[in-house]
């Protein structure tokens, strides 16, 4: 069994917090339950996951104002862990704490389910260090159209992450690594080229570099094997991360209640 880490922290000002009314990000609702909760069921779901960890910022008042996570707290189901100045220094600061294989997701995720979970968890290869899931572009429009999600393109094809990531290895730590360094170097372009390698960056700017000749590169630069897990749910692709995305997500929800209702 997997442990489980969900990145719940709320940057200030968040739009989704404002839009909703709300004083963090993971009490906002979608479908009437708060995002966190959503999250939190969907891994107490899921076959693949045993302890969960919620990374919050000190003194968040997400405990206190939501009682169903004060009751997993309560009953030792979930642990709460500081947030640190970043996702990266958070996770960073987890693993001092957390074992691997941990997986790792976000609270503005109120589509995901047990069943994503599973399909991921068990796609990832054991000899992989660390693995990301994807969502091909072409899937998520045909499934979503007017959805405004971003994505990274390879050799002409585009993809959308999940916020979905499993850490499956020690060596795994060299890639949480390598991901502070990017964050810390993001104004500055230069550097983010010298970690990158000029090489690569060319050939991606050309067109010419795939989703698995990047994982392989990047295995390459941080000293890890990384490995990209492409999803067949289009919905694994849509977190919360503006109002829009909130009504997407209500309407999805939605959608899925009528079908559920209209089975026997």
């Amino acid at each position: 069994m997997r442990q489980a880490l969900v990145l719940a922290a709320s940057r200030p000002q968040d739009p989704v917090a404002r839009h909703a009314g709300q004083s963090h990000k993971a009490l906002v609702r979608v479908g009437g339950v708060p995002m966190l909760i959503r999250v939190l069921r969907a891994l107490r779901a899921s076959r693949s996951i045993g302890g969960i960890a919620v990374c919050l910022e000190a003194g968040a008042p997400v405990a206190g104002a939501e009682p169903e996570l004060g009751s997993l707290i309560a009953s030792g189901a979930v642990t709460l862990i500081d947030a640190a100045s970043t996702p990266s220094r958070s996770v960073l600061g987890a693993l001092g704490t957390l074992p691997v294989p941990l997986l790792i997701t976000t609270a503005d995720h109120p589509l995901l389910s047990a069943a994503m979970i599973d399909h991921f968890c068990a796609a990832v290869p054991p000899d992989v260090d660390a693995a990301v899931a994807v969502v091909r572009a072409s899937l998520l429009q045909v499934s979503y159209p007017n959805a405004i999600r971003t994505y990274y393109r390879f050799a002409g094809e585009g993809y959308s992450g999940c916020n979905l990531f499993l850490l499956q290895s020690p060596d795994a730590l060299r890639v949480v690594e390598a991901w502070t360094r990017l964050e810390r170097h993001r104004k500055q372009p230069w550097r983010l080229i010298a970690e990158v390698g000029p090489i690569a960056l060319l050939r991606f700017l050309l067109g010419r570099l795939d989703l698995e000749g990047a994982m392989r590169h990047l295995s390459s630069r941080v000293g890890a094997k990384v490995r990209a897990v492409e999803m067949p749910f289009a919905e694994a692709a849509i977190d919360v991360d503006k109002p829009a995305d909130l009504e997407l997500a209500e309407r999805i929800l939605a959608r899925r209640a009528e079908d559920g209702a209209g089975k026997p």
